[in-house]
């Protein structure tokens, strides 16, 4: 459960919670919802690129201090067969003629495990052990870039046993920098504005919809509120590229409540994996700024947060209509009872599907014996107490009682937040 390192860590939002490590099955074959590019020989075919490209991010040296900090973190807790001071004078030597260095697939491994344990906003983090690390730091070019991307989400979702995965790509290097993945996450659904200024789809990403559609992305006409948006990445040194992800490999969920059939009338539904795509991962001063990542969800994350938030899909004042409520007033409570039963629906879904979904009291309970492990090993636990608890009944959670290590902005190997420019 990687919810983000997870999702978590990229929303805007003071109260998003973390990914808990992170429908029925909607996927169809045949054409997925652009018409900008298609599958060559299973690589996914570039589309169209910008007009110019905007001014490439400057890639200092490596810090020394950097590697030299993280190399004696990792061989604290691991056990290297090369000795120490070989490796750092192999470390020392190649940052000297090069500005950088290599890692060793274990300290890449070791690197990416530690910067999840590290995220202060993540509920998940007992399991971030057992993340699975795939090394493509050879691949810069974008159609590469945008094919392991895929495939990423075909090894991690496993018919909807959900793995916490990261895969990571070809890392800054001093004048050149890396690939980039401009999208939020690996899925997302696209938001048209309306000439009213009303959304159809997902408010939150109108501006990346109006950006990729710049670029040539066409939508499929009627547009739908679960539109597939493309992925938009570019290489070194060069504009961003489009390329479609293929509906199937994108698991997604009907979404139906055990309780009330006509539920299903609303015809919502999401998508199974939250695979975070724009946070540069930053391990002993190396930066690789395409590292794509995933848990697996929490069920509050679509059902309090996605699914509900009046800046989202707004669905609280439709569910409280079908159920019969009384919105003459906040006094009734409407709201609270909606979120309950949507954030249901969700569970019950998922559960359904055989779609690995985390609930927000088993996961609270956990990340205390994550606390407690960490106390243990003798390290801090860092914590945004604000994105722990819950958005739904915080108060019944253990982790609402609680007092943490205050987050370190510093504390590294780390994911930061995510680079703005486009190029």
């Amino acid at each position: 459960m990687l919810t983000a390192f997870v999702k978590s860590l990229v929303e805007t939002h003071s109260h998003r919670p973390a990914r808990s490590g992170c429908p029925v099955n909607g996927q169809t074959n045949g054409q997925t919802n652009g018409q900008v590019n298609g599958q060559v020989n299973g690589h996914i075919a570039p589309a169209q690129r910008t007009a110019s490209p905007d001014t490439e991010p400057v890639c200092p040296p490596v810090d020394e201090a950097e590697a030299h900090a993280f190399l004696e973190q990792f061989y604290a807790e691991t056990a290297p067969f090369e000795p120490f001071e070989q490796r750092l004078r192999q470390v020392r030597d190649e940052i000297a003629e090069t500005g950088s260095y290599q890692h060793t697939p274990q300290e890449l491994t070791f690197g990416a495990r530690v910067a999840w344990r590290n995220s202060a906003r993540c509920i998940g983090r007992l399991y971030w052990h057992g993340l699975r690390v795939r090394d493509r730091t050879e691949l810069t070019r974008p159609e590469d870039v945008a094919a392991e991307c895929v495939e990423h989400l075909r090894l991690t979702t496993r018919g909807g046993q959900i793995r916490s995965t990261i895969t990571v790509f070809a890392p800054d290097r001093p004048g050149r920098p890396g690939p980039r993945i401009h999208n939020e996450q690996l899925i997302r659904y696209a938001g048209y504005r309306k000439s009213d200024g009303v959304v159809h789809g997902d408010p939150r990403n109108v501006a990346f919809t109006e950006r990729v559609s710049a670029l040539g992305w066409q939508p499929p006409s009627p547009p739908g509120r679960f539109d597939l948006l493309p992925l938009m990445i570019s290489g070194p040194g060069a504009r961003a590229e489009l390329f479609e992800v293929p509906r199937d490999a994108v698991l997604e969920v009907t979404l139906r409540h055990p309780d009330h059939p006509q539920f299903a009338d609303l015809q919502l539904r999401w998508h199974a994996v939250p695979a975070i795509s724009n946070m540069p991962l930053v391990i002993g001063g190396i930066r690789y700024s395409a590292a794509p990542f995933n848990g697996w969800y929490l069920n509050t994350e679509i059902g309090a947060r996605n699914l509900a938030d009046a800046d989202r899909y707004d669905m609280l004042p439709v569910v409280a209509e079908l159920l019969g409520l009384d919105t003459s007033s906040v006094r009734t409570l409407w709201r609270d009872r909606a979120l309950v039963e949507l954030t249901r629906a969700v569970q019950y879904s998922f559960d359904a599907a055989g779609v690995r979904m985390a609930d927000h009291h088993t996961e609270s309970e956990r990340f205390l014996t994550h606390v407690a492990n960490e106390r243990t090993a003798g390290r801090a636990c860092p914590t945004d107490w604000s994105w722990i608890v819950p958005p739904l009944s915080g108060g019944l959670t253990p982790v609402f009682h609680q007092y943490y290590d205050e987050p370190d902005p510093d504390l590294r190997p780390a994911f930061l937040p995510p680079v703005a420019a486009v190029r």
